[in-house]
């Protein structure tokens, strides 16, 4: 063991997502490879669809073919070892359904999806027969899932959750298509509170959080689960990868004034642990 370097017995994690490309930066492969750096490990993208928008909305999509989706991500599989993927904008049920049949062969990776189905200025990112193949082929094989109350209320065809209780009875019944374990964020619920709820089997736990009254909200959500994703790939409990992951958001939120990017809803500041304020 004389002279043997010490990080080749625990490489860095290598993390895969796969999602839609934001060129303004502050969502999709954009934000989680972001997101990936911040929590120190590797990321890889492989892109389904390409979007043209900026901080004030979506102006038009062009989604990828599937079988090149397929070809991306099996291609970063048969190279290198991937420690977790991330999965957020799939756009169609083809490029679901190549995404799911893929990772099927790698059960022992751990997914966590992010269901992509609104952009923040409303613009619909997933059509109606996706929703049914992500529910039905990609949620069952999903470590977690991190819906917010809207995009719950879509995969369970329900209304939004309004309250803690109905947070829970949608978190059970998301729980029920098959998952590890279930996210439901309550950024969307009224009051001075942001609370999100994790359920797995046998256990639910609120993560508390006072909400923060700013614009710069875009990428949110890619975010948040892509630093879950990295916790999880180094190893950590679920609970406690949910709990590092949001408190690091909560000061790329708070700390997202520093940054100067666009008109309307600006991203979160990734490198906020990194970045001495001011940097020129």
């Amino acid at each position: 063991m004389t002279g043997e370097n010490p990080h080749c017995l625990r490489p860095i994690r290598n993390l895969l997502s796969i999602a839609g490309s934001d060129p303004s930066g502050g969502a999709g492969i954009q934000a989680d490879l972001k997101s990936f750096s911040a929590r120190g490990v590797f990321g890889m993208a492989a892109m389904t669809a390409l979007t043209a928008q900026n901080t004030r909305g979506v102006t038009a999509v062009h989604r990828l073919p599937p079988d090149f989706v397929r070809a991306q991500v099996e291609a970063v599989f048969a190279d290198i070892r991937v420690d977790a993927v991330k999965i957020g904008m799939l756009a169609e049920a083809g490029i679901v359904e190549a995404v799911a049949s893929t990772l099927r062969r790698h059960r022992e990776v751990p997914v966590v999806l992010d269901p992509v189905m609104v952009a923040k200025g409303g613009t619909s990112l997933l059509d109606a027969a996706a929703v049914v193949a992500l529910k039905t082929q990609l949620v069952p094989l999903a470590r977690l899932i991190t819906p917010n109350l809207p995009e719950a209320a879509a995969l369970l065809g329900r209304a939004e959750a309004r309250s803690r209780e109905e947070m829970l009875e949608q978190a059970r019944r998301l729980l029920a298509l098959g998952p590890e374990a279930v996210l439901v964020k309550g950024g969307h619920l009224t009051g001075d509170d942001s609370p999100d709820l994790l359920v797995t089997t046998g256990e639910a736990h609120w993560f508390e959080g006072e909400r923060i009254v700013t614009a710069n909200t875009h990428g949110t959500g890619c975010s948040l689960s892509s630093a879950i994703a990295a916790e999880l790939a180094k190893g950590a409990p679920m609970r406690d990868a949910v709990a590092i992951a949001k408190h690091w958001l909560v000061g790329a939120i708070a700390t997202a004034g520093q940054l100067s990017v666009g008109a309307g809803h600006g991203p979160v500041h990734h490198f906020h642990g990194l970045w001495p304020e001011g940097n020129a």
